[in-house]
């Protein structure tokens, strides 16, 4: 890790992530940790959360530690108070810190300003921790990463720009199927595209999720709305609207592939009724793999 933050998939070099994947194996075959004991972790949420809030209050716990759930409300980041005088104070009183903020700027602003691990628990430019616990899932189900086809239907958002990275770090090809106007970042595309010239992944972007989805061992949506960017659900709807994973659009995928959604999901939006208990979804496992991943992550960061 090039540094003792966990803010992005961009942070990391391809043998920490592979070193991180293996931990989360281990973790979930049963290998305990009690890195965390006698630590106490903040919990720092701008944003309302069930899988991130719950993996992170059940994995530090089994670790031996213990946490302090903070909302937005209680903190305030920039509002209240500077961002920068939070950190300053926490950085006194507790051991680490997992945030989960609107603005990406203020998790580096966290981490600059204290001496403990800032992990990123969700910005608007990643989420990170869902890329490990995807690649987890990936793994276990196909056995292996290298030269598999990965397709994201939906918003180039901070998911698939995680995604992306985690993707061409270890070999998956990624192809984002989208509106023109909704592709990832392009300093994101740039670092995707950069480490896939040395795994040979291709990431790639395409309009049509009928051609993107050929040949996909993966086929993965989230919502075409995110948190803070209400006013524009009906534009996004509009936008989106023949994006929609379906069972006729996983049938133009390979026969044993996986369909994949982080959650929450909204059925009739980006997925129809079916796709969560469809015969080749693999949701349910992806949740649980948050907590290994996570686990695994902390382990890394506070092991010595």
């Amino acid at each position: 890790m090039l540094s003792r933050n966990f803010l992005s998939i961009g942070d990391l070099t391809v043998s920490k992530i592979l070193s991180i994947l293996n931990g989360a194996v281990e973790i979930k075959n049963g290998a305990l940790s009690d890195c965390l004991q006698d630590k106490i972790i903040a919990l720092i949420f701008e944003k309302p959360s069930l899988r991130t809030r719950v993996s992170f209050e059940v994995g530090i716990r089994q670790m031996g530690g213990q946490c302090i759930y903070l909302s937005r409300e209680d903190v305030g980041l920039g509002d209240r108070e500077p961002v920068e005088d939070v950190a300053r104070v926490l950085d006194r009183w507790v051991d680490g810190i997992v945030a989960r903020v609107f603005s990406h700027q203020n998790l580096q602003i966290l981490a600059e300003y204290t001496s403990i691990p800032v992990v990123n628990a969700l910005s608007d430019l990643e989420h990170p921790c869902q890329a490990i616990g995807d690649l987890l899932t990936i793994q276990e189900h196909k056995l292996y990463l290298d030269n598999l086809n990965l397709t994201f239907v939906g918003d180039g958002n901070n998911v698939a720009s995680s995604l992306a990275l985690a993707c061409a770090s270890v070999g998956i090809n990624f192809v984002l199927a989208s509106p023109e106007d909704y592709q990832i970042p392009p300093f994101v595309l740039e670092e995707a595209r950069r480490r896939g010239c040395i795994s040979g992944a291709k990431v790639q972007w395409v309009e049509s999720p009928e051609l993107a989805i050929q040949d996909a061992d993966v086929v993965y949506t989230d919502v075409w709305v995110s948190m803070g960017q209400e006013s524009k659900e009906t534009e996004k709807a509009k936008a989106f609207s023949k994006y929609q994973v379906n069972e006729v659009l996983m049938n133009g995928a390979r026969q044993d592939a996986i369909f994949m959604h982080d959650m929450p999901a909204h059925r009739g939006q980006e997925i129809s009724d079916i796709m969560l208990t469809h015969p080749q979804s693999v949701v349910f496992d992806q949740a649980e793999n948050r907590l290994h991943a996570q686990k695994a992550i902390l382990v890394d960061l506070f092991s010595e």
